[in-house]
């Protein structure tokens, strides 16, 4: 069992020098949480009939038995937009509050412009800065780890960190390996200065020798894998990287109420938790209606969780990825939203 009170979530500034007292440390806090899924479910026997296989094959390899898949003359900025007004309206703030827009996708409307500012021109955010943050399905986590840096220092009042995608656009519907994978959606939060809970500190990193296990060319337009060196990689940097963060935070695995992982596929959730030895009922599962939705993973997951009543105020949550680059990492929210 954890411990009854716990040391705050701080990541401390420099302390000022010379006869002033050090400065009191800004803390980055999630003051609201949204998303928003495509309507079409899209299960999984279509795929599994045009690939050769049957739905069983499918749970048992990824988990998934549905996903959402945006249709053809949707935007993801809508998808982006959308997640984003929920989350704005959770944390009851205007669009003329926000300083800074991160987008997290890989698979944005067009090439240029980038997405974060289409997403900030659709809220009325005029007077913010707008910047998309690619690094594939740890894409959201860079974000949110760079959002709280301008809060922390001072340089960002308020931030919108959203992850959106629709990667059924980059589905080869016909690749055995990848086929049922992927879905569309969008997931933010908007993050303040000093509110209830705190951001803490997030570990990145990244491994290009690894780069070739998941791909996607200009070219193709589709993305391929190597499912199994894509799984030992992940397994072993989502583990590592999920006790460098309970380390860094001055946590006990026994702390984290919720982990919550990028959604990527369901035997990967089950392993990392296996070798972390905690229990299923900890560890946040959503991939069997959502697919793998990259970017847009781990905050849509949050939400859903936190409709479920899973994720709660007072809640040590774990949040870690890791996607195409070889890019991973993880981080420790304590959540302060009821």
């Amino acid at each position: 069992m954890r411990d009854a009170a716990l040391p705050p979530l701080t990541t401390p500034l420099a302390a000022l020098t010379g006869d002033y007292p050090p400065a009191k440390p800004r803390v980055a806090s999630v003051l609201g949480l949204g998303h928003q899924l495509p309507p079409e479910v899209l299960p999984n026997g279509p795929i599994a009939e045009r690939v050769g296989i049957d739905d069983d094959w499918i749970v048992k390899r990824t988990g998934i038995h549905t996903r959402r898949r945006a249709a053809d003359g949707d935007r993801l900025s809508d998808l982006a937009v959308a997640a984003a007004r929920k989350a704005m309206g959770d944390a009851g703030v205007s669009p003329e509050e926000l300083d800074l827009v991160l987008v997290a996708t890989m698979t944005p409307d067009e090439i240029c412009p980038n997405t974060a500012p289409l997403v900030a021109h659709a809220l009325g955010a005029e007077s913010a800065a707008a910047i998309d943050v690619g690094a594939a399905c740890s894409g959201w986590l860079s974000a949110l780890q760079l959002g709280a840096g301008q809060i922390e220092t001072g340089r960002a009042q308020t931030a919108l960190v959203v992850g959106a995608e629709v990667l059924t656009r980059l589905t080869n519907w016909d690749d055995r390996k990848t086929a049922a994978l992927f879905g569309d959606g969008a997931g933010a939060v908007v993050l303040g200065a000093d509110g209830e809970g705190a951001v803490g500190p997030i570990i990145l990193r990244a491994d290009g020798s690894l780069a070739e296990a998941i791909v996607a060319t200009h070219e193709e337009r589709f993305l391929r894998m190597d499912g199994h060196s894509t799984f030992q990689a992940a397994v072993k940097v989502l583990t590592e990287s999920t006790k460098e963060a309970c380390r860094l935070a001055g946590r006990r695995l026994d702390d984290i109420d919720l982990f919550v992982y990028h959604q990527a596929n369901g035997r990967i959730l089950r392993a990392v938790a296996e070798r972390l030895d905690v229990p299923p009922a900890r560890v946040a599962d959503y991939i069997g209606e959502t697919g793998n939705t990259s970017a847009a993973s781990i905050p849509l997951t949050m939400s859903l969780a936190r409709e479920d009543g899973r994720l709660r105020a007072g809640h040590q949550v774990l949040v870690g990825a890791v996607g195409g680059g070889f890019t991973w990492g993880a981080g420790v929210i304590e959540w302060g939203l009821p």
